[in-house]
């Protein structure tokens, strides 16, 4: 493993991006092909979610599986393991924590929450874009 020094790593923290990153853009080209419209970074919603569907009450969050802890236990001993262990892992499962959290407002206030992971997004968009067009059709038949 390679060690940074104090300037890059300060200089790769700087360069994550919070919004417009290259999984939520794939995202939302492949939806707006398909015809569906959007709203992005939504201000008035817990959470700020990446992409949201107004007409539908759809609320679309692309989590970074590090920064997001996919697949927690195995990430979690990794990271004991590392520098600045403690950090991390307080930051990720803080993380977690409030992700959980925003879900739950978000569907206390009768939204939908769909979350994916980057990778999914990146090796199979249509598939995303599949949960989301299916979540609206069942939205659709509800009413």
């Amino acid at each position: 493993m390679d060690v940074l020094t104090k300037e890059q790593r300060h200089k790769n923290m700087q360069n994550i991006r919070s919004k417009d990153t290259k999984i939520e853009v794939l995202l939302r080209k492949a939806l707006y092909e398909k015809g569906i419209r959007y709203r992005k970074n939504y201000k008035e919603l817990p959470g700020k979610p990446d992409i949201v569907i107004t007409k539908y009450k759809i609320a679309i969050f692309c989590d970074g599986e590090f920064f997001h802890g996919k697949d927690w236990e195995v990430l979690k001993s990794k990271l004991e393991k590392s520098n600045n262990s403690k950090f991390w892992i307080n930051k990720i499962s803080r993380n977690r924590e409030r992700d959980d959290e925003i879900n739950k407002k978000l569907m206390f206030i009768g939204w939908n929450v769909i979350r994916f992971w980057g990778n999914d997004i990146k090796k199979n968009v249509d598939e995303c874009v599949k949960v989301v067009e299916e979540k609206i059709f069942d939205i659709i038949i509800d009413e």
